[in-house]
């Protein structure tokens, strides 16, 4: 795919809002781009009237605006939806088509629990954690499908707790994995369980935990000296560190603001 967009079609001048990433869209090029690089992302947030009318309204494509509403009368799904928008200006090479096209199959095969699964874990792998933990949320409020193995929701409840961790609400995380931890007794479970334990207390604390037997430190050998390491090489830390370290002023302010513009990006809703 091309690694610019030429804008064939006049810009909006109000623009269309991408719930789930936060953004705004003038353009049918963006929005073809957004569609193509995040089809985990589609749902009714973006496939609804309110888009079809934006694209009438404010970008003058009437045959694609009436070609959409049909889409959405018939309830065709998200594929012919998102194909009609891709093709209006020829956005794709066929291969690109067809990859999106399989995709989107196997993404319309899944149970809607599934399909909000894929979503949020998307969001997370792209540093949205707000975002995701909403979609974990919308989850579970519901009543738990038989047919998913209780696998799926140990891992829904694993992947929100590494949401709220990237967040630092350690006391959240903590929850989330034990709550996965009751599902499917696994060690990897348990040591996040520790993990963010941990990071809710002092050292102090910590041991006397274990040392009363309310943690069972045992079952997880070298559990500080991992914990310090992960430390040493999370990004986060490394930067919040130089931020300490420095000396200079103006460093101290770029390095807040790297760190700031990061945790923001994360809590966008």
């Amino acid at each position: 795919m091309r690694g610019y967009i030429l804008c064939q079609i006049k810009r909006a001048k109000v623009p269309y809002y991408i719930e789930s990433i936060s953004t705004n869209i003038y353009s049918i090029e963006e929005l073809c781009y957004y569609l193509y690089n995040n089809v985990y992302l589609i749902d009714s947030t973006i496939i609804n009237e309110h888009l079809c009318d934006w694209i009438k309204e404010e970008l003058g494509l009437i045959k694609l605006y009436t070609r959409l509403y049909e889409h959405l009368e018939q309830e065709q799904g998200i594929g012919n939806f998102v194909l009609s928008i891709l093709k209006e200006i020829n956005y794709l090479s066929y291969s690109e088509i067809q990859r999106l096209q399989g995709v989107i199959v196997q993404i319309e095969a899944q149970p809607l629990e599934s399909r909000l699964k894929l979503k949020a874990d998307y969001l997370i792998n792209n540093e949205m954690y707000t975002n995701a933990i909403q979609s974990y949320h919308s989850i579970l409020k519901e009543s738990k499908n038989p047919d998913l193995p209780n696998h799926f929701y140990a891992s829904v409840w694993s992947n929100m707790g590494c949401a709220y961790a990237k967040l630092y609400l350690f006391k959240e995380a903590a929850n989330c994995f034990k709550e996965a931890f009751q599902i499917e007794r696994v060690m990897n479970i348990y040591e996040k369980y520790l993990y963010a334990v941990r990071m809710t207390m002092s050292a102090a604390e910590f041991e006397e935990r274990v040392k009363v037997g309310i943690i069972d430190i045992k079952t997880v050998n070298g559990l500080e000296e991992r914990m310090e390491e992960l430390r040493e090489n999370v990004a986060e830390y490394a930067v919040y560190q130089r931020f300490l370290d420095a000396k200079d002023k103006e460093v101290q302010k770029q390095l807040l603001k790297q760190l700031t513009d990061k945790y923001h990006k994360g809590t966008c809703s």
